[in-house]
């Protein structure tokens, strides 16, 4: 069964026709070619496909494509699309760079998306707050300790 859905991805309205069965992961990769939007476990378990979801982060690979009719989705492409225009980093990505925070990057995409949002739950976030607020996404490169560091100078330059 198909169903027509009319939403906006990364600020631009969209309209598509999807299996009810496709996942909103899926949605994104194949059907709008956003491949910045990993799949890795597709069981909601590695954060690999966080997306921002009407201003909260959820994992794509939960989300049916058609329960997202009317929404507002924000993939990694589209968060950096300000960045890229002006030549500049956000500076949760130069905060990555600078303390090697990825490595092989696959979780990259989702990691960002859950640290700003942690960021903007919780401005000053303690060590534990961001252990907890990325525990939702798996990096089996860096041990986390550098993401932590990049998370507490980001948190440190917005205070200052």
């Amino acid at each position: 069964m198909h169903t027509t859905i009319q939403l906006t991805v990364n600020n631009a309205p969209c309209e598509a026709t999807v299996d009810t069965r496709t996942l909103l992961v899926d949605f994104l990769r194949d059907q709008l070619d956003l491949t910045g939007t990993h799949l890795g476990c597709a069981t909601g378990n590695c954060g690999a496909c966080t997306v921002v979801l009407d201003g909260l982060t959820v994992k794509a690979c939960t989300v049916l494509a058609a329960d997202v009719a009317g929404s507002a989705v924000t993939t990694i492409e589209g968060w950096t699309q300000d960045a890229r225009q002006s030549g500049d980093l956000h500076p949760i990505q130069d905060a990555f760079v600078k303390h090697h925070a990825l490595q092989c990057g696959f979780c990259t995409p989702g990691m960002v998306l859950s640290v700003q949002q942690l960021l903007k739950e919780k401005p000053n976030p303690t060590e534990a707050e961001i252990r907890h607020g990325i525990a939702g996404n798996l990096c089996r490169c860096t041990g986390y300790a550098s993401i932590v560091k990049a998370v507490q100078e980001i948190a440190r330059m917005s205070s200052e």
